[in-house]
């Protein structure tokens, strides 16, 4: 049986409380950073956002390389400021 958008934990969530036990989709990427999902797709493209790769002819991202990204992103931030 497969599961159904609603019955999957909120990314968001799951990011804050642990790593989840899944790769992470380019929705999951879209909504964790309330961005639509073509910037997903141009951050993969400029190489400027989290780190994904390819299974098949599907994109996923490890969720500790998002983590990863979002330390980076914050120290970034914090040394502009």
């Amino acid at each position: 049986m497969s599961r159904t958008r609603s019955t999957q934990p909120d990314p968001r969530a799951t990011l804050r409380s642990g790593l989840p036990d899944r790769y992470l989709t380019p929705d999951d990427i879209a909504e964790i950073f309330s961005v639509p999902l073509e910037t997903v797709y141009q951050w993969r493209k400029k190489r400027s956002g989290p780190l994904g790769f390819r299974v098949g002819k599907h994109l996923r991202y490890d969720p500790a390389d998002v983590r990863a990204y979002v330390v980076e992103r914050q120290r970034a931030n914090a040394d502009a400021a």
